[in-house]
């Protein structure tokens, strides 16, 4: 991330995988990176403040899992049966941001700009 900040164009349809900070070997626990990812309004996202009109995504809280990394999925759909899932427009822009756990305050926040590029098929955003 150039200065905390990144921006990714999808598709209706597209996945974007999110991959946790994970470490094969031992470290100190002060020094394992753990985040808690929010997504949010503009505000939100300028601010870097979760606390406006944001909600968790995923938490980022296992980082020598026996497993390997943590890894979360969004599906960039325009509609979704799943109750905790997001229905995405083209041509809108969606935020996310990090923040750090609880017990790591005064981490940078990361930043997240996700715009859904528009359809072909001519499809019109309400």
């Amino acid at each position: 991330f150039w200065q905390g900040e990144y921006t990714v164009a999808v598709s209706i349809n597209d996945y974007l995988d999110v991959y946790c900070p994970y470490y094969e070997t031992p470290q100190p626990h002060s020094r394992m990176e753990r985040y808690i990812l929010f997504m949010v309004n503009h505000d939100g996202y300028l601010s870097c403040e979760h606390r406006m009109r944001g909600f968790k995504r995923w938490e980022c809280n296992r980082p020598q899992s026996p497993d390997g990394p943590l890894r979360f999925s969004e599906k960039f759909q325009l509609f979704t049966s799943f109750s905790l899932g997001f229905e995405f427009r083209p041509g809108h822009e969606y935020y996310y941001i990090s923040s750090p756990h609880p017990n790591h305050a005064g981490k940078p926040c990361l930043k997240l700009k996700v715009y859904v590029k528009p359809t072909s098929s001519g499809y019109e955003s309400p």
